[in-house]
């Protein structure tokens, strides 16, 4: 797998990362998700850098122009809740995109620090030979990343797939690599080192979801 770790080079997505784990600007629900987006901006600016892409020439005013434009037929697919505000910052970049939307949770059973990935909710447009581009914000144990790949499969084989992420652990990068082909890019903000005993990332920021579009009741 190919990794991008953003947090290696300098950037003004250092301040956006600041911000979201910050626990008294990360109480503005509203800035949060903006930083999301921008931060989804970012990485998929970075990521525009390894597509393919094809001469074109437009017409303006005083003449014609040569231009690169991007030759890849793109589907983002981000995990819903908290993929949102990512999802949309990558869609600001990629306008043309085809989308794809995705239920994943954790399901905890009887014991609180055990739990499993159920998919439900799943559109998804036909991926064959196509650009995959799945989006989660938080990449902890990287169950949700893989349960999710799994469910997309029956709508066909991606010629490219790049994974995007906000915030990471490396138990959850280590398992993605695992579990997705070698040619798969895995493009993500900062990557921690560790999770706790319920499978957040630490330090992180918290939950993704809620920190964005308020608590919710568990079942």
């Amino acid at each position: 797998m190919h990794l991008h770790n953003l947090s290696l080079k300098n950037s003004v997505l250092n301040t956006f990362i600041s911000e979201m784990r910050d626990c008294d600007i990360q109480k503005d629900s509203m800035r949060f998700r903006r930083n999301i987006e921008r931060a989804g901006e970012i990485l998929g600016y970075e990521l525009s850098k390894v597509l393919n892409y094809k001469t074109s020439t437009v017409i303006t005013p005083l003449g014609d122009a040569n231009v690169l434009t991007i030759d890849n037929d793109i589907v983002l697919c981000s995990i819903l809740r908290a993929g949102v505000p990512l999802h949309n910052g990558l869609l600001n970049y990629f306008d043309n995109a085809e989308n794809a939307f995705i239920s994943a949770y954790r399901h905890h059973k009887d014991n609180p620090e055990s739990f499993e990935i159920i998919v439900e909710y799943l559109a998804c447009p036909n991926l064959e030979n196509k650009t995959l581009v799945l989006a989660d914000p938080m990449l902890a144990t990287g169950q949700s990343m893989v349960a999710t790949f799994e469910a997309l499969k029956p709508f066909g084989t991606p010629k490219n797939i790049h994974l995007v992420s906000v915030i990471g652990a490396q138990i959850g990068v280590d398992y993605v690599e695992q579990h997705f082909s070698d040619n798969t890019h895995l493009w993500i903000a900062t990557i921690d080192e560790s999770l706790n005993d319920k499978g957040y990332i630490v330090p992180g920021l918290g939950d993704a979801g809620d920190l964005a579009f308020g608590e919710k009741l568990q079942h």
